[in-house]
């Protein structure tokens, strides 16, 4: 077999040619590194579902934006955090469990950990890994040594996660939900707020804490602003309104806007003031911390 036919072959199986193993860990970097799988509200060409992938092997919330991951870096991934159930915050941690389970269990590695609410294992498990919808991956390939184990997680519980300290913090939604802050070496938090509507929990706690980048979400316009209010979610007047009870200086990323409504939101975001730079989120966007540089003091 010629040199390319083995390339075209490792291409077409989803990696490099050796990737029926899972890559060796790395140390840890001075640069936090985020990268955006996918952070639209919806489907549409170029546009992909919720998915944060910190590092290599902390995955936050599993929505389509996971099938870009070629399969070795599926395969390293140890932990999803998830936000809440709803389908497009949740739809690949199956997929990506059918996807790894060979190379995981080739190379001994223990089940890929899922941490959520209990509210949320438990609509997860009645209505996805029942064997209707969904293999039960928590079972296979053995009820003994799983793919997939659910960890259950409540708001104000700190985590130590890929070596990475983890927050949960409070959301508000249709359906209990939370939000998570991953800090980095000087203490500085990365904060995604999942799905949420107005929270003033949240901004509370971020008050006491170092907010080095903030992505909230905004999933409709100003004209839609009944229809974020009944389903949990943001609209521009109301963002600028939450982000005024952010005193201190952070970079700000606008995230879960429909397909095809990101410049309209983000025009209204503007009109609006405000005392933060707000940017809009884009899929396939790579977001970095760097854990060297000193951290303001807050007052």
């Amino acid at each position: 077999m010629t040199a390319r036919l083995r390339e075209g072959l490792a291409d077409a199986r989803g990696g490099a040619a050796h990737n029926d193993r899972v890559p060796p860990r790395k140390p840890p970097a001075r640069v936090m590194q985020i990268r955006v799988l996918g952070c639209a509200g919806s489907i549409a060409a170029g546009n992909r579902t919720t998915s944060f992938l910190v590092g290599r092997e902390l995955l936050v919330d599993a929505g389509t934006g996971v099938g870009d991951l070629r399969l070795d870096e599926m395969a390293a991934i140890d932990h999803i955090l998830v936000s809440h159930s709803h389908l497009d915050h949740v739809l690949a941690i199956g997929l990506l469990a059918d996807s790894v389970t060979r190379m995981r269990r080739n190379a001994g590695r223990p089940p890929v950990l899922v941490h959520a609410l209990p509210q949320t294992i438990e609509a997860l498990r009645t209505h996805i890994f029942n064997g209707v919808i969904w293999p039960d991956f928590t079972r296979l390939p053995s009820a003994d040594a799983p793919v997939l184990a659910f960890r259950p997680i409540a708001v104000g519980q700190s985590l130590e996660l890929a070596g990475r300290r983890v927050e949960v913090l409070p959301a508000m939604h249709t359906v209990p939900a939370c939000g998570f802050a991953v800090f980095d070496a000087q203490g500085g938090a990365w904060v995604y707020s999942g799905d949420t509507g107005p929270n003033p929990a949240l901004w509370q706690r971020l008050a006491g804490m170092r907010v080095r980048m903030l992505i909230v979400e905004t999933a409709f316009r100003d004209e839609e602003r009944e229809l974020a209010r009944i389903s949990g979610h943001l609209h521009p007047q109301r963002l600028c309104e939450e982000l005024s009870a952010l005193t201190q200086p952070a970079e700000i990323y606008v995230t879960h806007c429909k397909p095809g409504e990101l410049d309209g939101v983000m025009t209204q975001i503007a009109a609006q003031g405000g005392t933060h730079r707000v940017h809009a989120l884009v899929s396939g966007q790579v977001l970095t911390l760097d854990e060297r540089a000193p951290l303001e003091l807050q007052p």
